[in-house]
């Protein structure tokens, strides 16, 4: 809608550009007609916004795009869901998450977290997790009941297992099991190419990137405390970065077909976005539909490869709608009795499994 409307509002100033530049009698003459170009840009707008809430493409001579290219057409409408549920009535909001309910006892509430949907507010942000957990805890228990707490973070693309607790006192505990790397996470990724070697170990520190003209947003990348003797190509260690902070995550390959590779991974630490920046920078198999950490000094949508566009039925153009396949599958949290929550990856990243071929029996 902005591009497009961009485009009319070129049109609308070389129409009355002229008018416009002259004496006054001419800029009241071209008034009318400016308010009339204005409203058809409002009602244009208002007509792109509605194509792209129930997420079709409008084509050539008023054909529909979506409906001859059906995993395009898919692709957009995962697009635009963190958009609707930005929209959606935070009591609508609330029962979503209670419809993803993993598992509860007195103490926890754990929830399968929604793609697209932030954990805490911001610019931007109208509904996200934090605000309606009061809401949700009235739903599980009664009008009296203490609001949730949150005990960790997910990304706002990624999916799986999230931790809540009923309790601030719970929520503390949990807090400090996390803090001392007392519960085991295990996380799924679709990852464009191989990792060599197959399963391994990536122990590079991370720190925050200053935001330049490239990279508007601030954004992680690898700080290594080493660097390669360009003669022989050896490790020589150098200081590390004081803001940097130290980042591990195994890794381990369980499927691999059409250019791209299911992972299972294990951060042992717990820096933001660390999986990302250690599948992007440090293994160079960048999580499919990670177009924040595709490229080392811009922002762009995602390169894929030949045989990954065929398999997916996708153009390259339209690659920039694909959604993160990152899941939290499962977490093991030593909460007086050990408790082993799994959870399946959400039906896009299923979809797109069978796709791939990426098939873990076979591998």
């Amino acid at each position: 809608a902005a591009a497009s409307g961009g485009r009319l509002w070129r049109r609308v100033a070389a129409g009355l550009g002229p008018g416009l530049r002259g004496g006054s009698g001419r800029a009241a003459e071209a008034a009318p007609r400016a308010q009339e170009l204005a409203e058809r840009l409002r009602e244009q707008r208002r007509k792109e916004e509605k194509r792209e809430v129930s997420g079709e493409r409008a084509g050539p001579k008023g054909r529909d795009c979506g409906s001859r290219h059906p995993a395009q057409r898919w692709v957009r409408q995962l697009a635009l869901l963190s958009k609707r549920l930005q929209h959606v009535h935070p009591n609508v909001l609330a029962k979503i998450l209670k419809q993803e309910i993993l598992y509860q006892n007195e103490e926890i509430v754990v929830i399968n977290k929604p793609y697209g949907l932030p954990v805490h507010g911001g610019p931007g942000v109208k509904n996200c997790i934090t605000d309606v957990l009061p809401i949700l805890a009235k739903m599980l228990e009664n009008m009296k009941a203490q609001p949730l707490h949150l005990c960790h973070r997910l990304d706002k693309e990624t999916t799986g297992v999230m931790v809540l607790a009923r309790s601030m006192e719970v929520a503390e505990k949990i807090r400090l099991l996390f803090k001392t790397r007392q519960v085991e996470k295990t996380y799924w990724a679709i990852v464009l190419g191989e990792p060599e070697p197959a399963e391994g170990i990536v122990e590079i520190p991370i720190v925050e990137k200053e935001p330049s003209h490239h990279l508007p947003s601030l954004q992680m990348t690898l700080a290594p405390n080493y660097r390669l003797r360009p003669e022989d190509g050896r490790e020589l260690k150098i200081r590390r970065q004081r803001q940097a902070d130290s980042a591990v995550t195994r890794y381990r390959r369980l499927a691999r077909a059409s250019a791209c590779s299911l992972l299972e991974l294990q951060p042992i630490t717990g820096v933001k976005h660390q999986i990302r920046v250690h599948l992007a920078y440090g293994l160079g198999c960048p999580v499919l539909g990670d177009h924040k950490y595709s490229h080392w000094s811009k922002l762009a949508p995602q390169k894929l490869p030949e045989i990954t566009l065929r398999r997916l039925k996708l153009e390259q153009s339209k690659a920039r709608h694909l959604p993160l396949h990152l899941h939290a599958h499962r977490l093991s949290l030593p909460l007086g009795q050990q408790i082993d929550l799994v959870c399946k990856p959400p039906l896009f990243f299923q979809k797109t499994l069978r796709k791939l071929e990426l098939d873990i029996a076979k591998d």
